[in-house]
């Protein structure tokens, strides 16, 4: 920490002497030294002790004596005399205070208002309020600290960086924590101490008083670290307070070092711990830096070979600085090549040596000592550039180059180094990049083949690299790549890929290319078979296409998906490749929408990942059974990261690029279809189709390059003043309609915002017709976040206030949450229209999330299952088969659900009954006026005629009007996609008032008439008559053979209730069902007999029950007889107005009347409205 620098820390040779409690030592340190660690010291001689031995009493003298001249010591002894007891309580009061829901964070129970700054309070102050000032601050920091959640953050604290008294503070910081161990538990207060400027120094401190807890200090600090320290300022500090603490304590520095591994945090302090280290004894062979790097490398645990290739990888992204422990490491060990480079010629010469002495002069001999070092450094080179993405500099390529091609001695160890660079050649053929060096390596290699018998000779072993020469050459040759990587990696110890990527890979460059050589490797399996990372190549190589595209991508797609899911064998499950990152996904897609910047990566490569992922989804949902099997579950990539990726914007490119991408577009189609089918809506292509046509072209030739270009703000500004500002906005909004969907990305936001402004009734339509076709726009290139942000947008009031925001999860989850909107919107047929897109969206998204959740999660409970319940028979399959109904039940209730909602917002509100608005007008409106149709509860005859001419002027113009074509519309659309749902909302009912609309304005509706003979045989009396009155509708609007057949069904049922219900009952099923015999009979003349038979035994029954009460009020029972026996004459009678007349009663006489009474009248009155409907037809 740069922060305290200039400030004087423990020492080492102190250190040890407090650990050891050596007072010799102790006495021979400096004042400034034996300043630091008064705290310890001064209470070690006040205290009592444990230890009551002569030997301790002698020391304590000494410490005595030695502390007797030190001014210092005062100050801590009367630190020392306080109530720590009763200060520890003051300090929990305090951390209750500021846990406290709603407590102030000026309130304090240690420290009373400060008159002054904390330093001059501090100053100013007794032993008792420093204690306390101290206390106070410190518990602030802890507790900033885990309210944190991780994040580091730098507390700006002047009693902390005042150079003046941390001293002082120190004192009372190690005072505080000896006396408080409970409050102050070290390791918590070492955390807290990194976030404020001196905090090395101190915590240097604190341990030098507390030796002890050297090591308990240190691992709780590497395990609260970062898996990377030198991504953040928080890294790095914590890693050069860990170094200062070793470097106080330097023999336990390697545990430490131990302790970064164990964990896998902080690898740069491992690295830096190494640097710092200094053998007693140094070994000549190999530094202590290249077998820390190589052991974490080219060690058996992944974990860590992972780690560390990591810290590699993302060092090198930095710019190069000097403080950076990843260049301190570089530099070291190019140091240490550079240390062993030959510096004379070879001391052997060919037995040819006239004849190619030339050739030969440039090279070096490579002294015997240093062979061993030189093949461990050219091993480690191998494996930082291998495994862990190492790019060499110029100067490392450079000196690498010379290592390799010096000449060692005729050794054992000289055949292997020779072998090794060898070897490396073949697999970082990078390193040789100019003209001059291609000469050397060739140079090289033809002094391997002179000198290969000599070395095999003068060394005295049997293989030699004279074999490798050849063996590669055979492979080459017959051109079986998978044996030169096996040679190689068996050679170098390690895995490594051989080839590079082909930059800016497309069709348009022919012949054998590396990709032809890894799909082959993928396919048969070599890389995991070898444990070989393939994934960073495939990954690069993705990023270096363009179109037209290579037809090798898609297959090398394939087979990586296959690779990744599917092991190699069955005795190792876990030899697979590595999927790729969502960071690294997310960096594709960087910059995506922002049409002003040049994108990074091309289009190609952002289609090619999309396909990746799909197909990996899609892959892994369909292996989930085979992988439960083998007690695998790889990871799934997270919504969160699908919801940054603009699938439907690069699906609509793919589209205009069909030819330059092969089969890549139909490809992505298919796996849409299958996991997103809320982005394959078919009135979607359609809308595309008017965004993208020849008109829209022509109007974009309208926008001139000088033509004023209207901003974010200033479109906002525009709704904010609504409605003084509608000619500038539909000024700004008609010009959108000129851009491009792409280009309107920019505004989503502003028009969505907005949205709920355009609700007030002062607004015109064609603004709101206009952003409703923005809109429409959008959803081609954004839907999904354009949905979201709509949904929110739109909520009430209510909640808006309680900035209550939804996700995209929680829209699949509950998609009903769309309906949830402003009242207002429900008479806003533009908003409407889009509320009903979204709504459709989201229940057919809605159930591939469902069914996708439980794939992903059925196989392996299933396993679960059968694990734990072996020798249950029939266990493991009631689970899948019961999740599997619990969706589909869900799956239905949503669905219902959101027609019940659309159905009730057809109906009227008050004030709409009020101006005259009817459900049945739309019926009349498409068939003219049902003659003779009596109203429910109308028992008369009563001739309606004019019915047609109650509708308002503007009825068939209304808002309402148009909401309910909408959702008949939709409504539509669901029925045709699934029967079952028109069946479940019909079965569970709906208001009488809508028949007239849903049969009207649904066309798919007459598909009830399967299920209607099933909704009779219900139970439930309320069903019967919904099912009866549907199916008098539905005669009317459909007058088929099958309804016909139902409609008999219906009177026979009403025959047979007839003879079964009760006195109650039957009036409540008769009133309202009597009427729909009208209907029956005018779709149906044949039925009449029935009909007519059927009110003869309705009348007789009622009029009986009367009788039984009272004198027969009426010859009802003969006037019956005589309509259904001669119902032509009545007619003509009826017509002539003679003497066949109903006496008029109100509704008032009526309404007290017997339900026996009144059912009598209901009987006659639908009689004569069966024979107006007759002279109607006439």
């Amino acid at each position: 920490m740069a922060d305290s620098t200039g400030l004087q820390f423990v020492s080492a040779y102190a250190f040890e002497a407090m650990q050891k409690v050596d007072v010799v030592r102790l006495a021979a340190l400096s004042d400034t030294e034996l300043r630091l660690l008064l705290p310890c010291l001064v209470r070690m001689a006040l205290c009592a002790p444990a230890d009551q031995s002569q030997l301790w009493a002698q020391d304590k003298k000494l410490i005595l004596r030695l502390l007797s001249g030190v001014e210092a010591v005062n100050s801590i002894v009367a630190l020392l005399s306080v109530d720590f007891h009763a200060l520890e309580q003051d300090a929990r009061k305090e951390q209750q205070l500021r846990h406290k829901v709603g407590g102030s964070n000026g309130e304090s129970i240690l420290v009373s208002q400060l008159q002054h700054g904390l330093t001059l309070e501090f100053e100013h102050s007794d032993p008792l309020r420093r204690l306390r000032l101290t206390l106070s601050e410190l518990l602030a920091i802890m507790n900033k600290v885990v309210d944190s959640n991780g994040e580091f953050f730098l507390k700006s604290s002047e009693l902390f960086e005042s150079p003046v008294y941390l001293e002082e503070v120190a004192d009372v910081l190690c005072i505080l924590q000896a006396e408080l161990p409970s409050l102050l538990p070290i390791v918590d207060v070492a955390e807290a101490l990194l976030h404020v400027r001196n905090g090395d120094w101190f915590l240097c401190l604190l341990v030098a008083n507390v030796p002890d807890s050297f090591n308990e200090v240190c691992r709780g600090l590497i395990k609260n670290g970062e898996r990377q320290d030198e991504e953040s300022v928080g890294g790095r500090r914590r890693t050069e307070a860990l170094r200062q603490l070793c470097q106080m304590n330097p023999s336990q520095a390697l545990n430490i070092r131990a302790m970064v591994v164990e964990e896998c945090h902080l690898p740069g302090l491992g690295v830096a711990l190494t640097l710092d280290y200094k053998p007693d004894a140094a070994d000549e062979a190999v530094s202590p830096l290249v077998s820390y790097v190589s052991g974490l490398l080219l060690g058996t645990n992944s974990k860590v070979r992972t780690w560390f290739s990591m810290f590699i990888r993302n060092g090198q992204q930095r710019k190069r600085e000097s403080s950076s422990v990843l260049w301190q490491m570089r530099r070291q060990l190019l140091l240490e090549l550079v240390a062993i480079l030959p510096r004379s010629r070879s001391t052997h010469v060919p037995n040819d040596g006239d004849m190619e002495g030339e050739n030969i002069s440039g090279y070096s001999g490579l002294r015997e000592e240093h062979v061993v070092k030189a093949s461990a450094l050219l091993r480690l080179y191998c494996a930082l550039m291998g495994i862990a993405g190492l790019r060499p500099t110029d100067e490392e390529a450079e000196q690498l180059l010379q290592l390799m091609t010096s000449r060692p001695p005729a050794t054992p160890a000289g055949v292997r180094f020779v072998s090794l660079s060898f070897c490396k050649l073949l697999a970082f053929p990078t390193l040789v990049s100019t003209p001059e060096q291609e000469q050397l390596m060739v140079m090289w290699l033809s002094w391997m083949i002179k000198e290969e018998e000599y070395f095999e000779s003068a060394a005295g072993v049997s293989a030699s690299f004279g074999e490798m020469l050849l063996l590669v050459a055979m492979y080459f040759h017959s051109n079986q790549l998978s044996s030169i990587i096996e040679l190689v990696c068996s050679t170098l110890g390690m895995k490594v890929t051989l080839v590079a990527v082909t930059n800016n890979l497309s069709a348009n460059i022919s012949g054998f290319l590396p990709i032809h050589c890894i799909y082959q490797l993928l396919r048969s399996r070599a890389f995991t078979k070898h444990k070989v990372s393939i994934k960073d190549w495939i990954y690069r190589q993705l990023c270096e296409t363009t179109t037209p595209m290579h037809t090798q991508l898609i297959p090398l797609i394939d087979a990586y998906i296959n690779s990744i899911l599917t092991p190699a064998s069955k005795a190792n499950p876990e030899a697979t490749n590595q999927p790729v990152t969502e960071q690294e996904i997310l960096n594709i897609f960087q910059g995506e929408g922002s049409r002003g910047g040049r994108q990074r990566y091309s289009i190609t490569t952002q289609l090619l990942i999309l396909y990746y992922i799909l197909s990996y989804e899609e892959n892994l949902l369909a292996s989930t059974k085979q992988l439960a099997l083998m007690q695998r579950k790889p990871k799934s990539y997270s919504a969160a990261l699908m919801d940054q990726i603009p699938i439907k914007y690069l699906v609509t490119q793919a589209q205009g690029l069909q030819q330059e991408l092969g089969g890549l577009h139909s490809a992505l189609l298919r796996l849409l279809a299958t996991n997103y089918p809320h982005l394959c809506l078919v009135e979607d292509w359609v809308c595309e189709e008017e965004v993208t046509g020849t008109l829209p072209l022509l109007r974009k030739m309208m926008l001139t390059s000088n033509t004023c270009r209207y901003t974010q703000s200033q479109l906002h500004q525009a709704f904010q003043k609504l409605p003084s500002s509608s000619p500038r906005l539909m000024r700004i909004l008609e010009h959108l309609t000129l851009l491009s969907p792409g280009d309107l990305i920019p505004y989503a936001e502003a028009l969505t915002a907005s949205m709920a402004l355009l609700l007030e009734s002062a607004v015109p339509r064609r603004i709101l017709q206009t952003l409703s076709k923005l809109w429409m726009g959008l959803n081609t290139v954004m839907p999904r976040r354009l949905w979201v942000m709509t949904v929110n947008a739109l909520q009430p009031s209510a909640k808006l206030l309680r900035q209550q925001r939804y996700t995209q999860n929680d829209l699949m989850v509950d998609p009903l949450i769309v309906l949830r909107c402003d009242q207002r919107v429900y008479r806003c047929p533009p908003f409407m229209d889009i509320v009903l897109h979204m709504l459709n969206g989201y229940l057919l998204a809605s159930k591939a999330y469902l069914h996708g959740h439980l794939k992903e999660t059925a196989d392996f409970d299933r396993q679960t299952q059968t694990v734990s319940s072996l020798g249950v028979p029939g266990q493991p399959d009631t689970p899948e088969v019961t999740r599997e109904e619990l969706k589909n039940a869900l799956l239905a209730a949503q669905d219902s659900a959101a027609v019940q909602i659309l159905l009730e917002v057809c109906l009227p509100t008050s004030e709409e009954q009020r101006l005259g608005a009817n459900t049945e007008s739309l019926l009349r409106s498409i068939r003219g006026p049902i003659p003779g149709k009596a109203k429910q509860g109308s028992l008369g005859p009563k001739v309606r005629g004019g019915v047609e001419n109650d509708e308002p002027e503007g009825g068939l113009f209304s808002d309402l009007r148009e909401v309910q074509c909408l959702i008949c519309c939709l409504l539509h659309q669901m029925f045709i996609a699934d029967p079952n749902i028109a069946k479940l909302v019909h079965f569970q009912g709906y208001p009488q008032a809508l028949l007239p609309l849903t049969v009207a304005g649904i066309p798919s509706i007459h598909i009830c008439l399967d299920f209607i003979p099933e909704l009779l045989a219900q139970p439930q009396l309320e069903k019967q008559i919904f099912a009866i009155q549907l199916l008098s509708y539905l005669c009317t609007q459909y007058a088929l053979p099958k309804s016909l057949s139902v409609a008999r069904l219906a009177i026979s049922v009403m025959g047979t209730l007839l003879t079964v219900l009760t006195h109650a009952k039957r009036f409540s099923f008769f009133m309202p069902t009597l009427p729909c015999l009208v209907a029956f009979c005018q779709a149906f003349p044949p039925l009449y007999d029935e009909v007519a038979s059927l009110l003869v035994q309705v009348g007789q029954v009622c009029a009986s029950d009367v009788a039984t009460k009272a004198r027969d009020i009426d010859p009802l029972i003969a006037r019956l007889q005589y309509l259904k026996d001669k119902p032509q004459e009545a007619a003509v009678q009826v017509e002539g107005s003679s003497k066949l007349t109903l006496p008029q009663r109100t509704a008032e006489e009526l309404s007290g009347a017997d339900p026996d009474v009144q059912l009598c009248y209901c009987v006659e009155a639908t009689f004569m409205d069966i024979i107006s409907s007759t002279l109607h037809g006439l």
